[in-house]
Parts: C-alpha cells; sequence; structure tokens
C-alpha cells in the first residue's frame, strides 16, 4: 500500500441497476484524517455508492481504491470500519451487555470463541471511553437510549482501532437533543484519534459545522469542497445540485 496515497479514491465511477444510472462519473478523493461529509438528496445514489466502497458490490465502471490498492485486491479490511443505521432497527431484547457488544468488533482480529487478553480488554475499554461511555460497560445493551446505543456501535467500530470510519446516517433514532452532541464526539474522534471519517447524512445545516470536506451527491458529485463555501452558493445553484427546490441554512455553534 502506497503510505502517500488517499484513503480513499473514487474516479470516474458508474453504476446502473437494470439500465437506470445511479452514478455517473463520480470522481473524488478523500485523505488521511479529513472528516468528510456525503450528502444528497433520497435517490442521490449514496447507498449505491457506499456499498461499493465496502465491496458489497461490483464495480461496473471505473475505479475505487482503499489505502492505495484497487478495491478487487484490497484485502486489509480491519483498516476500515462501517456503522450503519443500527439504533433504529436494533432488537432491544438481545440479551448483551455493552461490553460484550463491543468485543464483537474484535472478532476479525481475535476470532471466534478465543479468550480476551488484557491488551484486548483495554482497548475495549479505551475505545468506550472515546465515545462516552465506559460508566455503561456492564449495562445492557436494550437499556440505552437509541443515541447510546449508536455512541456503542460506534465504540464497537472502534475497537479495532480502524483507519478509516464510514458512517450511514448515523443520527437516524437518535433524539433532537443530542444530535449535536453526537457530532462533537465524532469530530473529537477525528481530531484526537485522527481518524478518517466518511459522514453519509441528509442533515446539511448541522454537518456543515463539523466537517472539514463537503460532498454533495446526486448521481455525480456536484460540490467537493469547503463547507463554509458551499454555504455561499446560490440558491438556484443549490436547486440543481439537489433536482428540486433548496434553500441554505448554516447553523453556527
Amino acid at each position: 500500500m502506497d503510505a502517500s496515497a488517499p484513503v480513499l479514491s473514487v474516479q470516474q465511477l458508474d453504476y446502473k441497476y437494470e439500465q437506470q444510472n445511479v452514478l455517473e462519473g463520480v470522481n473524488f478523493t478523500i485523505q488521511q484524517g479529513s472528516f468528510a461529509g456525503l450528502v444528497g438528496p433520497n435517490g442521490s445514489g449514496k447507498t449505491t455508492l457506499i456499498q461499493l466502497i465496502l465491496g458489497l458490490l461490483r464495480l461496473q465502471k471505473g475505479t475505487i481504491e482503499l489505502f492505495g490498492t484497487p478495491i478487487h485486491k484490497f484485502k486489509n479490511w480491519n483498516k476500515v470500519s462501517f456503522v450503519s443505521q443500527k439504533a433504529n432497527t436494533f432488537n432491544r431484547g438481545f440479551p448483551a451487555t455493552v461490553y460484550e457488544v463491543v468485543s464483537m468488533g474484535l472478532t476479525g482480529k481475535v476470532g471466534y470463541f478465543r479468550f480476551l487478553n488484557k491488551g484486548h480488554k483495554a482497548q475495549i475499554y479505551r475505545a468506550l471511553e472515546n465515545v462516552g461511555m465506559r460508566e455503561y460497560a456492564d449495562r445492557n445493551i436494550g437499556d440505552l437510549s437509541g443515541g447510546q446505543q449508536q455512541r456503542v456501535f460506534i465504540a464497537r467500530s472502534l475497537v479495532s482501532q480502524p483507519e478509516l470510519l464510514i458512517l450511514d446516517e448515523p443520527t437516524v433514532g437518535v433524539d433532537t437533543e443530542n444530535v449535536e452532541r453526537f457530532y462533537k464526539m465524532l469530530a473529537r474522534l477525528n481530531e484526537k484519534e485522527g481518524i478518517t471519517l466518511l459522514l453519509v447524512s441528509h442533515d446539511i445545516g448541522t454537518i456543515t459545522s463539523y466537517v472539514s470536506d463537503l460532498l454533495c451527491l446526486n448521481k455525480t458529485i456536484h460540490y467537493h469542497g469547503n463547507p463554509s463555501e458551499f454555504h455561499q452558493k446560490s440558491d438556484d445553484e443549490l436547486s440543481q445540485f439537489y433536482g428540486h427546490s433548496m434553500h441554505s441554512i448554516s447553523h453556527n455553534h
């Protein structure tokens, strides 16, 4: 792997379902240490793009490289973690403690039915500390709020010490009061731990206060750059990006 290469590079990416184009000429790179936000309307191709990046869909046209390696040759998946909309669908009856849920993130390294050593246990507690959930280690996962559960799922992703963390609409199911606290936690992880983040969200107004790079996707990348410059776009330009009437609203913190 090329140490100087971007964490993620997508070039001339096209994808279609049957005869319908979902992605067309998608080009962007994400550098190490970035906190990138991916926004776009429903049906813009965000989910398809993430599935391609994670190797869940086969490339049709174009290239994707992770850490300088073409995705079809990429083997070091412990460098990449993914957090989906778990809090909205999690079975609250699942009989596991917070500690046990986070320990599942080490399965890829430790294997099934292996005992965790002191080093592994320290990693679990550190991951919980990083998301502010250390004191909940012995609580049942089903007893937590949606926002607390999502923080535990992020800890599970962090415990394997990834270099790239991809989050797909992670605040679904999180109450409004805790959304900003959640984004602040992600920004702190990015700054203190140096983890590269790719955050998929529909909440443009909020995430632009935290991300370092903003990508606007609607079949193709209509914007990739500084979030503050995105807010300087006219309503007409934003409407062209989204395919319907839009107004730029920024949240100051």
